[in-house]
Parts: C-alpha cells; structure tokens; sequence
C-alpha cells in the first residue's frame, strides 16, 4: 500500500497525459469488479415502507405533513430530547417517539427580507423562508441557531430547560444578530459547523451569490469577539467549497496542539489538462490561532489542507475515483485522538455512476500533514514536491509554550512562516483508506449515497461496524463489512429499507446508541427507525444465522437482540461465515417443519396449477420436491422457476399430493423447509365446464401480491 502512496503522483501524470487509456481501464476493471460481485450484494432483506410501520420499527413524525425541510438535528442523549431545524419552525422531540410531548418555535423570514429574495429572482417556497441551518449547544440552558432567513442569514439563542421535564423552549427574539459567516445564504448549500470553547467554527459562503467559501472562528468570550477566516485573496486555500463536516479532535496530550478538522470538496485545475477536477479535502488549523500580526491579520496562519483519496485500485495507477465527497462520520474509539472517519464519496463521471465508502485514520492523516507540502510557480504550473528550505517553526504548526517558549501566539510568528504558509497550505501527499480500497461500493443502481452513521457493535464471534447509509431515493442501507482472511473484505447487506412513503433525497442522519434509533430527516419528513427488527429475518435458527447481522442471534426460541453473556452456547450466530451448520445442527430438525406455512390448493385435472413461494431472504436459491400420495419418496421438480414459483402442467388425478419447497441458501447447503402444499386434483368429468381439456383457457392458481388466494369458483356435479 506504501508503494501505491509512493507511485501516485506518477500515476497521476500518466492520467493527465493519456487521459482516454486511464479512462478506459478503470471502466474494464469497474466492470470486472461488478459483473465479480457475489450474491452477498443483493440485500438480505428488502422491507417497504409499509413492511416497517407493520413491524413497528419505523416512526414517523407526524409533524411532516405540513411540508417542513428537515435538513438539521441535534442530539440531547442526556436529557433523552431531539432539537430539529426545519422550514420556519425548530422542534424539540422525544428520543422514545417523536410524536410524544412535540413543542415548536415559529420563526419564519422577515417580511422585508421575503421581498428582497423574491426580486432577487429565488424562488418563495424553497429558497425565500429561513431555513434553519445552524443548532448548537451554547450552554446547558441555551442552544445557538441560526436560519438563512430569506438569503439574509440570522442567529440568536433558544432557551432550554436544564430537567427533560422543564417545559421552558423559547427563542430570544430581543437579542437576534446577523448570521453572516456562520450560516449560509443559499438552504441548499452544503455547510457544516461545530461549537467549541464557546467558538463557532463555520464552513460556509460569505456572500450572497456563493462565491466565496470561507473557513470561519466567530463568538467565543466576550473581549475577543472577532472572526479569524481564510484568506479571501489567495485561490490556493479554498476554491469553490463544498464543506462537508467539521471536528474538534486532539493532536497530543498537549492542549495546545488541539487543531479543528474539517471535510470538504472542491475545484482543482492543473495546468496539464483544461479539465477542472473536483476533489475531496480534509484541512486542519490550530485551535489557538489568532491571525496574524503584520500579514494574515484575522485570517488563518495554521491553514493546511490535504487529498483524501478514495478509489477501486487498477492496473498502473489507472484507477475508479470517487472523488465528491458527500458525508462524513467520525467513529470514536478509547482514544479520543484516534477516531475511524468514514466517508461517502460519489463519482464525477458522466459515463458511469457510483458510490463507495471509505475508511480513513487518523494517524494516515497526521503523516500527510507532517510530510512534504506540494508547490506550484504560477497558474500556469503544475503542483510538484517543495524541495527548498522549511522555516522555523514547521509551518502548520500550533504555538506552544512546551515547543518554543519565545513563541507564544501565531502573532509571534516570524514573517517568512506566513508567507510560507500563505503560498503552500496544499500538502503534497494524498491520505488513502487503511485498508487500501473501498469497504463498500454501489456501482449501476438507480440511486447514490447521501449520508452514514456507524455503530461499533459486539457479536459472539468478535466486534464489528455496522453501517447505515441514506440515499438519494429514500432508501436506507444497513451494511456490515467483514475482514476474511488476507485482511481482504467482504461487504455484506443486510437490509435494505423504504423509509419513506415517496422517494425523496435523505439529507441528514443522527443515531441514539442509548435509544438504539436512527433518525432521518428529508426535505418531505422525518422518521424515526430502529437499528434492528432481528424477527423479520425469520423463524428458524439458520435463518437467524444466514442473516449476519451482529445485533441479532437465536436464543433458542426466535431471532432477538444479541445481549453479551458468559454462558456457553447462550446464543446462535455466525456472523463471519453464516454457516448454519455449525450453530443449528442440534435445533433445526426440531422447528423446521413447524416455521413452514401449509396450504391446500385445488387444481383442475389436465390443467395447469401454479404455486408462488416468494421466500423473505432475496439471497435465496428455491428447489421444489414433489412428493406422490403414498410414496415416501421425493423427488425434485427441476421445470419450476428458481425464485418465485412452480407451474404445474396436466395434472393428473393420480398426482394427488405436493411437498415443497424447500429453501436452499447459496454457498451454504442449508435445506429450509418455506411452505408445504397440498394439491388436490378435481377429475374434469365431476367440474360442471364443458371441454375442459380442449376448448377453455387454463387454471393458473396463484397468491397474488398481496398474499391473497385467487381461484375460479366452479361448481361440482
């Protein structure tokens, strides 16, 4: 993998040079991957929208009829409450049911501000309101906020009950203050924010047309109320940004070194080709800057920015890019300096479409920006490797009393430490995932990747991460990412869910651990949905086992929730290999006959029956057994449809009895009895219709749709 970091610049050049090669390649070995790709893509299950209100895990607040955009959420998991940014109103939620206890401010646009959006040309329902952008926690009473209103940005503070029982929820009205710089013009424009140290820091467009993406500190106590920003006249720092998502993350055990992270995209040109690229960013500055003092005053002096790389490797460096970074989810671990970053990235190509997820550490990271920083002459040049002389101190790096005591603020730096930084704040070096590729990817689906959330969850056979994607259709992904051997991978769907009446663009995600929920909020609604429905993979032991899916296990009477324990044999599951041979050889034989569903069907001598099982595991092969009226034997009925039925031709009456069929899962072996029919033959001569066996159309009796039994009502003689 070090020589694959080691070759990319190279790589790269030959891509600009012979960019038709590159892109042909990467095409053959993209096409290689998917026609490659096992049945363990397709979905285990596939739940509609109805399938999960039936099963009682899905929510929604019935609040979204009114038609708000629910584009923000923040999580109270102390006081069990969800704050919601929405079209003119914010909500204060219950974590337990969305629709218990629902309270909500009203704070729509000025009316003069409304005028001016309308003749500016932008459109009165989804863009001339105040769209709440910005909930973040102030205090232990106070949330900051901040809306669009009508590309007139505006902010202020909510007041809060400390108690989940206080009912105190207002906004202070009296004491609004403009939003530039800390929320965005534009509703749609991505953004992202995070308080702390009562700072904001803010990525977002300063100006009304969205031209001028900045990187922005504002608030903090009351005698250093100034915004430190990136540098509006250097192109080098920030060009046509995206932001994505930004965090606090320490460095070292050093409080001085504690730097804000932050995700973006956007527009890259090199002078090799006329294309202009869009690539995927992570940049960092000092929490402790302060600006400059003679050069670089109230703009960043620790600004660096860096590639995050993520890629379908192929032949001499040609390989898939997905180079638009779309969302960001930091997984914490024991170390609060080592958080996982998961990120979704979508193609730029307009030949194909696609999606992947890319895991990134943060230890990668830190190399990058202690490495080479990347150096261009002009426009006109291309960016190569800086060879020439580093100032002191390294430029990037956070004031410190421990590192140098003669520099105790980035107000200290020497003058050739700015104009450094201000000319190289792009490292060389690209940050690629740890384990070298995608842990998953969507290539040819009529859908692409929107928003992630991650949960680290304990199974019986090790710990592993869950992951839970949105969509642009209203579609969430549950998706769990196995290391085999070789330290390759295997990504396993576990379900695909409907979470939406209509399809519509998943905006944002949050996740309750303490509630065990997801809550999803799209521009037509928001829902509440559970992590896990363990009953709807089955009712037999191999079905609970085949699933993998780490939250569940069989417990000896149904699929439930995986609950560590330290006796042996307590729970089932598999979630490696779902081998059912190993965890049901003692417990199927018992149950499998009991989970199939029995059912009498009449058929029509000389005509034809046909019998519909639709098993609930898409990853399913069927094979049907006939089994005669007084044989022991069966034999298996190879003329059926391998996926949803069994037509039976000319029955004769002697056929008077079917067993089938069985379920036998791919790559497993695993016999599991779905459903038994018993078919009973009418003789033509004793059905009152003339010219049964020439001149009417055949029977077909079928379960349609909705698991209805159709059948022609025919008298008998």
């Amino acid at each position: 993998m070090n020589a694959r970091k080691d070759s990319w610049e190279n790589s790269r050049m030959r891509c600009f040079k012979a960019p038709h090669i590159c892109t042909a390649l990467s095409l053959v070995m993209l096409f290689l991957s998917v026609t490659g790709t096992s049945k363990q893509n397709i979905p285990r299950l596939k739940l509609s929208y109805k399938d999960l209100l039936l099963s009682n895990s899905c929510i929604p607040f019935l609040g979204s009829a009114e038609g708000f955009d629910f584009r923000t959420l923040l999580l109270d998991e102390e006081r069990g409450r969800l704050l919601i940014g929405a079209k003119d109103h914010i909500f204060l939620l219950s974590l337990v049911d969305l629709n218990k206890n629902v309270k909500k401010i009203y704070w729509p646009a000025a009316k003069e501000k409304v005028e001016v959006c309308k003749l500016a040309g932008k459109d009165v329902q989804t863009e001339c309101a105040n769209f709440i952008r910005v909930l973040q926690p102030y205090n232990r009473t106070h949330v900051y906020v901040c809306g669009t209103g009508a590309f007139h940005p505006v902010c202020g503070y909510i007041e809060l009950g400390i108690h989940k029982e206080e009912t105190v929820f207002r906004l202070d009205t009296q004491n609004l203050e403009p939003g530039r710089l800390k929320c965005p013009f534009d509703p749609h424009q991505p953004f992202a924010s995070v308080m702390t140290d009562d700072y904001l820091y803010a990525g977002t467009a300063s100006d009304f047309l969205g031209k001028d993406p900045a990187l922005t500190r504002s608030l903090g106590p009351s005698h250093d109320h100034h915004y430190i920003r990136t540098d509006i006249s250097e192109h080098y720092w920030l060009n046509g940004a995206k932001f994505i998502g930004t965090y606090p993350i320490p460095d070292t055990y050093n409080p001085d070194d504690d730097k804000i992270y932050f995700f973006f995209r956007e527009i890259s040109q090199d002078s090799s080709t006329s294309d202009k690229a869009i690539l995927s960013r992570v940049g960092r500055i000092c929490k402790n800057d302060m600006g400059g003092q003679r050069s670089l005053i109230n703009k960043w002096t620790t600004f660096l920015k860096a590639r995050l790389v993520c890629s379908i490797p192929g032949p001499e460096g040609a390989d898939t890019y997905f180079d638009e970074l779309q969302d960001i989810f930091l997984l914490s671990t024991r170390d609060e300096r080592n958080p996982l970053v998961y990120g979704v990235f979508t193609t730029t190509s307009s030949v194909f479409k696609g999606s992947a997820v890319c895991v990134y550490s943060m230890a990668d990271m830190r190399a990058v920006f202690n490495g080479p920083y990347a150096h261009k002459e002009s426009v006109d040049h291309r960016w190569v490797q800086y060879e020439g002389r580093i100032p002191y101190p390294r430029p990037g790096t956070c004031p410190s009393k421990t590192y140098d005591p003669l520099i105790k603020s980035t107000r200290d730096f020497p003058d050739d430490v700015i104009s450094f930084i201000k000319r190289h704040p792009l490292m060389y070096k690209s940050v690629y995932p740890v384990t070298g590729g995608p842990v998953f990817t969507r290539i040819n689906v009529d859908y692409r990747l929107t928003q992630i959330v991650v949960d680290h969850v304990m199974a019986e056979d090790g710990q592993y991460d869950v992951i839970f994607l949105g969509t642009d259709t209203g579609t969430v992904l549950k998706v769990v990412s196995i290391t085999k051997e070789k330290w390759t991978m295997e990504e396993v769907v576990l379900e695909e869910l409907q979470i939406f009446k209509h399809p519509t663009f998943i905006s944002t995600m949050e996740m309750s651990l303490k509630q065990q929920q997801l809550y999803i909020g799209s521009k037509d609604g928001l829902v509440q949905l559970s992590l896990h429905r363990c009953h709807t993979y089955g009712k037999a032991c191999a079905d609970c086992c085949l699933a993998r899916d780490p939250y569940c296990a069989w417990d000896g009477n149904s699929c439930s929730r995986y609950a560590p324990t330290s006796k042996r044999r307590a729970r089932r599951q598999d979630v490696k290999y779902g081998d059912p041979v190993a965890q049901c050889w003692d417990v199927e034989e018992s149950i499998s006959h009991e989970t199939a569903d029995e059912k009498v069907i009449f058929g029509i001598e000389f005509n034809s029956t046909f019998l519909e099982c639709i098993p609930k595991s898409q990853q399913a092969s069927i094979r049907w057994y006939i089994q005669r009226s007084g044989e022991e034997h069966r034999e298996e009925f190879l003329d059926c449809l391998k996926f949803c039925g069994c037509t039976l031709q000319d029955r004769e009456h002697r056929d008077s009895s079917i067993q089938g069929p069985y379920n036998i899962v791919c790559s497993m072996s695993w016999l599991n009895r779905i459903a038994l029919f018993f078919l009973r033959v009418l003789l033509s001569e004793r059905v009152n219709c003339q010219h049964v066996k020439n001149n009417v159309p055949r029977l077909r009796l079928s379960y349609k749709g909705k698991s209805i039994v159709v059948f022609y009502f025919l008298s008998l003689s």
